[in-house]
């Protein structure tokens, strides 16, 4: 049982080289990490300054939200743009204390174009007391994501965060990371939103199931059925 939904978050993901975007959309981007910031911030995801939002502009340059402020409070001009090493390359502005992270997804897959971090409360519960999100109790979320492993604990800002979570990117988009919170990725940010939505929404999906009685998870059949569903919505772009 266990295989067959760890095969769930993988087996259907389109892994195409990421395409390079023309300059001229940098003010796009800019507006994008603004709005998909907001959205976090109004559905309670975030709090103070919280989490962090990144696009990959170019195979070698990675837009992300300014460190230490408001996600709910950005503009398009304190955006920071670094390179694949995390330097510098443009903005007033110092990058995410916790840009590493991305750049170790971006680096890892090659199909991702946006990341985000937040801390929305149900599923950063679960990941501070330890479990991750991989029971099969919802058949969207068998589709949406798979399962939501979760990472184990290792300081925030540190390459240690990096390393907990190489095991755990190739095979997911999204994960949970002990005591701290939620890291999703897409090949847009809305598609990595959307899969932060998705996780918080499966975690209060899972505490209220538990909180009503013994939860009735999905069979092998069920699930491998839910696995090719997957695999003919992703192959007519549903």
């Amino acid at each position: 049982m266990k295989k067959i939904l760890e095969a769930a978050a993988v087996a259907p993901l389109v892994r195409l080289p990421f395409v390079n975007r023309p300059l001229k959309e940098e003010d796009q981007f800019r507006h994008d990490l603004v709005e998909f910031g907001r959205l976090l911030h109004l559905q309670g995801y975030v709090a103070a300054t919280d989490g962090n939002l990144s696009v990959r502009m170019s195979p070698d340059r990675v837009m992300v939200t300014p460190s230490g402020f408001s996600k709910g409070m950005m503009q398009p001009g304190e955006m920071v743009v670094v390179d694949m090493e995390g330097r510098k390359l443009s903005g007033c502005y110092n990058p995410s204390s916790e840009i590493a992270m991305h750049l170790t997804i971006y680096r890892m897959r090659p199909d991702v174009g946006a990341v985000v971090h937040a801390h929305p409360c149900t599923a950063t519960a679960f990941a501070s007391s330890g479990q991750a999100l991989d029971e099969p109790l919802c058949s969207e979320i068998v589709i949406t994501l798979g399962t939501v492993p979760l990472a184990p604990y290792a300081t925030t800002g540190t390459a240690g965060l990096s390393e907990s979570l190489k095991p755990f990117i190739p095979g997911h988009s999204a994960i949970l990371m002990a005591n701290h919170g939620v890291v999703t990725y897409g090949q847009d940010l809305r598609q990595a939103y959307l899969r932060m939505e998705s996780v918080e929404h499966y975690a209060r999906i899972v505490l209220a199931a538990r909180q009503l009685g013994p939860s009735r998870s999905l069979n092998a059949q069920q699930l491998e059925e839910l696995i090719e569903a997957r695999t003919r919505y992703t192959r007519n772009g549903h």
